[in-house]
């Protein structure tokens, strides 16, 4: 199964600019104001619009939508983007995963850990956490993009992505790597594979422009060929306005959605919108402060649930 209609989203309780993460997050954006109180509690008010709107209309459109409320403390800025710390199988497995920044390693809360043991049957938990302790990261579907039917995990390398743990999760969970190293406009590596890729039941949304290597952009093209993925092409410009970051959901009876933010819809072009249009219908929220600030878009706001 590689799409559902159940998720889970963190609703924050002090969204903010996270400093721990800017480090290698390029697509966060400091506000000049952002040392002061009141720009932070704007911010913060900003992100919880932009989150409550996003949830209503995700069950709008039939999306069964768990919501959590983050606690505010300990305090974590990116508590939004729970499908970084953790994923969900369809087997029942609740993977948890090793987070390059420590603030991060915070989001792991019990009352949301709890929720998924008990009331979502996730009983079997494989923990990779203990790679901190190595520095060493994978951060959940954020550094991997699943073909969860085919049993892929395609990854870009970089410092929240170790091939280590990598090895090690494909072992555990009989996924099949395949790597390649991304670059945005500025030729910065790409922190996450799930800016740049998404991949649905028929549509893998790509930019090869940002693999630079004519060999690995041939390994990645030829395993979605194989695949019988149906490949959109965005550019270097659309992958810094969120265009990579979406995400396929069904609704309840079974409809495909493509999940996406304003401004990664606003970047598409009239065939590539076309060509995900005849496999799913859009779904497009503003989501412009959190994506400003959190460096994350609607894929990172949303963790699938399989049970």
């Amino acid at each position: 199964m590689q799409t559902t209609s159940k998720i889970l989203m963190v609703r924050p309780a002090r969204f903010a600019f996270n400093e721990e993460t800017a480090e290698n997050n390029y697509f966060q954006i400091r506000s000049e104001l952002s040392d002061q109180e009141s720009e932070k509690e704007r911010i913060a008010e900003e992100a919880i619009k932009e989150f409550d709107a996003f949830v209503k209309l995700l069950r709008a459109n039939d999306v069964d939508v768990t919501v959590v409320q983050d606690t505010p403390d300990p305090h974590t800025p990116d508590s939004i983007f729970p499908n970084n710390w953790f994923s969900s199988h369809f087997s029942g497995e609740l993977v948890l995963y090793p987070m390059f920044a420590p603030n991060r390693r915070l989001e792991r809360k019990p009352h949301i850990i709890e929720l998924l043991k008990r009331n979502m049957n996730h009983r079997k938990v494989v923990d990779f956490t203990f790679w901190e302790n190595e520095g060493e990261y994978l951060e959940g579907t954020g550094s991997m993009v699943f073909d969860r039917r085919k049993k892929i995990a395609y990854c870009c390398r970089s410092p929240r992505t170790s091939e280590k743990v990598l090895a090690d999760f494909c072992s555990r969970m009989n996924f099949q790597p395949v790597i390649f190293d991304a670059v945005d406009k500025n030729n910065n590596n790409i922190y996450h594979t799930n800016v740049m890729m998404a991949i649905g039941m028929q549509v893998a949304v790509i930019c090869l422009e940002s693999i630079k290597d004519e060999d690995e952009r041939k390994k990645v093209i030829s395993q979605l060929n194989s695949t019988g993925k149906i490949i959109v092409d965005i550019s270097l410009e659309q992958v810094s306005q969120f265009a990579g970051n979406m995400i396929e959901v069904k609704s309840r009876n079974g409809s495909p959605l493509m999940i996406m933010s304003a401004s990664a819809h606003n970047s598409l072009t009239s065939s590539q919108e076309n060509i995900i249009s005849t496999y799913n219908r859009i779904v497009s929220a503003e989501l412009g402060t959190i994506e400003k600030n959190g460096g994350g878009s609607a894929r990172c706001m949303i963790a699938e649930i399989f049970y």
